[in-house]
């Protein structure tokens, strides 16, 4: 089973205990996650996104700084600009978070529900999934010398049939090496391996 179908697969179960939604952002580094899969009602996260609330958000702040798992009406739970007030308003009543991983590498997952709080089995179902996609979807630590060569040919501009006589290959050499970074660093397109690979700084 590929990669993409396994987070399909987990996305499928975490859908299914959060029928108001969620946010899944994995391995978050340098303030950006690798993946992010969401969903919150669009009305929600226009709110979210129009009133600057991912600055202050509780979640966010208590992901960066503890891994485990939470209850949003936890009252050790600071909430200082009254976001959960707000999201009750838009059907988000009862919500748990997730955090696990390095803080190099963390990964943070809210869901939630409106008709009642999360059972401690429910919450330990969703930490048991949150936790696999993180494991799974690990970023690789360096990439081969010709994976490099093929992706910095490409960025600077060159076409297939350009960059495999740069670099002394066949173009269909190329694609192969271009196919592989993208299945090492979880891409649908060789654009957005570049970027990641910009972002881990591997490139």
């Amino acid at each position: 089973m590929s990669i993409q179908s396994r987070i399909d697969l987990k996305l499928k179960e975490l859908g299914r205990l959060a029928p108001l939604g969620y946010f899944v952002g994995l391995h978050i580094r340098f303030t950006a996650p690798l993946m992010t899969f969401q969903t919150y009602s669009k009305a929600w996260l226009d709110h979210y996104t129009e009133n600057g609330f991912v600055l202050r958000d509780p979640m966010t702040a208590w992901g960066f700084s503890s891994n485990g798992s939470i209850r949003w009406s936890d009252p050790g739970l600071p909430d200082p600009f009254l976001l959960f007030v707000e999201a009750r308003k838009f059907g988000l009543k009862f919500g748990c978070t997730i955090s696990c991983g390095p803080i190099k590498s963390r990964t943070i997952a809210s869901f939630a529900r409106d008709d009642r709080e999360y059972t401690d089995e429910e919450i330990a179902s969703l930490q048991d999934i949150v936790c696999e996609l993180h494991g799974f979807t690990q970023p690789p630590e360096n990439l081969t010398k010709a994976q490099i060569e093929a992706l910095r040919c490409v960025a600077g501009g060159d076409r297939h049939a350009a960059a495999a006589a740069k670099l002394g290959i066949s173009e269909s050499a190329l694609k192969a090496r271009l196919n592989s970074v993208r299945v090492r660093l979880m891409a649908r397109t060789t654009a957005e391996a570049i970027q990641r690979a910009k972002d881990f700084r591997l490139l």
